[in-house]
């Protein structure tokens, strides 16, 4: 459920029309509906125990007033460099709510943690264990760790966001889960805290969870029984939602909640959960406007002012989003809805049926709260997209839209080429 709804013929989040808003800052713009946030993150935090550490996938989203808003509900936070870490930070989210993942974190990343006193580090290779323990060893500390396994599921989506299989970047292979943890054990500025997995993101059924949720508990008690203290366990995220009204529904949260009780209910185990898709994704929709409609010689096109650097999923794993008109109309059309980035890939939509459009007409494109802003960029100079939240009848700027001056700014000639 979101709370993106038409009244009187337009489109409106909770109580704010999207025509008044483009009119006052312009597009496009991304905009998120706090009434949505909320919503998401009570649905899935009521789905497990009251001491379960729900910590929000910064990744998903990382404005601060999202991050600001999901804190306050009691969220704490998954991060994955020491910028995402400083904006959990900056947005109230307590250190020892925060988890930190990631392949490649650095030593001054790892020193940033430590300082802070995070709740846990992910471990994700031998190699950054010893560094880890060396890090923490400068300052004196010793470092809470999980070590994250990859149980090789199959996560059933798209290859790009599976995460969980043996040959993959992420995680230490199941193979070598127990040696990992005796080294763990052996480095004195480490302190083995618990097991961590992750086995992507966007999955629609419940089996592939129910899978790797089996092989991690088996795998506490054989570490238990190799005389480790295993007290957490962090069963990552990745639970989908739908984009397209032909996609299948995904699990509800209390079925994932249910599959997980009976995983690790007798393992007397921390929870953790790592959300993000799920809580952000239908919280946001991506606004913008109408450039010109374009006759082909067998097409219709229909050319926005955002574009795939605004969002790239489309372009990135052929994701679909819905599009829909910001003001309801007569008539319809088949129309390729594409950007102004001198890509063959900047394409939202093909074939995507809508009233008859005209230039400076609004559509919004649906389902945006997750990896639309995060993932933005620069590309052909164009400044990305402003957001926008909402709450009820009142709305912010929460990321101002860039100008080019700024944007050319932010270079610099060196001065061998100074004029």
């Amino acid at each position: 459920m979101n709370h993106f709804h038409y009244r009187g013929g337009r489109l409106f989040a909770e109580d704010v029309g999207l025509t008044e808003l483009a009119a006052e800052i312009g597009t496009p713009f991304y905009c998120y509906s706090t009434a949505t946030l909320e919503r998401h993150y009570r649905v899935f935090a009521d789905a497990f125990p009251k001491d379960t550490l729900i910590a929000y996938s910064v990744k998903a989203n990382g404005n601060l007033a999202v991050l600001r808003t999901l804190g306050q509900l009691g969220a704490g936070a998954d991060v994955v460099s020491g910028g995402e870490l400083k904006k959990a930070l900056k947005a109230g989210i307590p250190a020892n709510k925060i988890v930190f993942s990631g392949v490649g974190k650095t030593h001054a990343e790892m020193k940033l943690g430590l300082e802070a006193g995070i709740h846990q580090f992910n471990v994700e290779s031998e190699p950054e264990l010893v560094a880890l323990n060396d890090a923490a060893a400068s300052l004196g500390k010793r470092a809470p760790v999980t070590i994250r396994v990859n149980p090789d599921v199959d996560a059933k989506t798209h290859a790009k966001i599976t995460t969980g299989t043996s040959e993959n970047k992420f995680g230490i292979p199941w193979s070598r889960a127990r040696e990992a943890y005796k080294l763990a054990a052996s480095l004195p500025a480490l302190q083995i805290a618990g097991v961590d997995m992750h086995i992507g993101s966007q999955i629609t059924q419940l089996s592939p969870f129910e899978a790797a949720f089996a092989r991690v508990a088996d795998l506490v008690k054989t570490l238990r029984a190799d005389g480790h203290t295993i007290g957490r366990v962090d069963l990552g995220g990745g639970l989908g939602v739908p984009y397209a009204p032909t996609d299948p529904e995904p699990p509800a949260p209390a079925l994932y909640g249910e599959a997980v009780s009976r995983a690790i209910a007798d393992l007397g185990c921390e929870l953790i959960l790592e959300p993000g898709r799920l809580i952000a994704a239908n919280a946001g929709v991506l606004v913008s406007r109408v450039t010109y409609v374009k006759e082909g010689e067998a097409r219709k096109f229909l050319i926005l002012d955002a574009g795939m650097n605004d969002l790239i999923r489309p372009a990135m794993y052929d994701a679909h989003h819905e599009i829909v008109p910001v003001r309801e109309g007569a008539g319809g059309s088949l129309y390729d809805v594409v950007g102004p980035v001198c890509e063959s890939s900047d394409l939202f939509g093909r074939d995507r049926r809508l009233p008859q459009m005209k230039d400076g007409d609004l559509v919004a494109i649906l389902t945006a709260g997750a990896y639309g802003a995060v993932m933005a960029s620069a590309y052909n100079a164009r400044p990305p997209a402003a957001e926008v939240l909402v709450k009820g009848s009142e709305w912010a700027v929460v990321r101002p839209r860039m100008s080019d001056d700024e944007l050319i700014g932010l270079d610099r000639i060196p001065g061998w080429l100074a004029p």
